[in-house]
């Protein structure tokens, strides 16, 4: 058995950690983030609501959190829940189709964020929606996100037609990127379209 030292991705204190045959044969994912850091995100208990699944509140920690990853550009914090997204999407059934990002904002995030979640959490996903819009839903109050435009299209209709979809999100607020990219999935012919967030603002 051996011992790696990691360092905490978000408080930069040293992780131990045992690599062991079960660790290495089973290809788990390593721990990213000290117990410390881990205790100040807040789970949710009742994990689904309005037919969308979500992993955490939206408290200050993890308010702290989406600020360094998204808006100061930090992608190695795409690590951080890389353990929990793993267990929860694994044996995942339906089609995970992660929200895109208007090629306009992904230039200046400079990566795409939910993507990246994913990857580091080692879950496979296709793109089958485009964003229309380069307005930022978190910049718009409750009435102006509901009163929103369709935000999505679907890029090949034939590729998600009669099958069974999961939407995937960073934060779900009043429900309305969801919703829009429910919409488009269910009218280009999707069997099913289901919601999962890390978080529930």
């Amino acid at each position: 058995m051996n011992k790696q030292i990691l360092n905490c991705l978000l408080c930069d204190r040293e992780l131990q950690q045992s690599i062991g045959w079960k660790e290495l044969l089973l290809n788990t994912l390593p721990q990213t983030i000290c117990p410390r850091c881990e205790q100040r995100f807040q789970r949710i208990e009742q994990q689904q609501e309005d037919g969308v699944v979500s992993l955490f509140h939206y408290n200050e920690a993890m308010k702290d959190y989406l600020h360094r990853y998204k808006f100061l550009h930090d992608v190695i914090l795409a690590k951080v829940f890389n353990k929990i997204l793993n267990e929860q999407l694994k044996n995942e059934t339906r089609l995970i189709i992660p929200i895109p990002m208007h090629p306009e904002n992904l230039k200046l995030r400079t990566f795409p964020h939910i993507d990246e979640l994913l990857k580091a959490a080692d879950i496979s996903f296709a793109h089958h929606l485009t964003k229309l819009s380069t307005g930022q839903q978190s910049l718009k109050t409750r009435e102006e996100r509901l009163n929103t435009p369709q935000l999505f299209e679907v890029t090949d209709p034939s590729a998600i037609k009669d099958k069974n979809l999961l939407v995937v999100d960073d934060i779900y607020t009043t429900g309305t990127t969801l919703n829009h990219a429910k919409k488009a999935l269910l009218e280009a012919g999707a069997k099913t379209v289901d919601g999962f967030t890390l978080i529930r603002g």
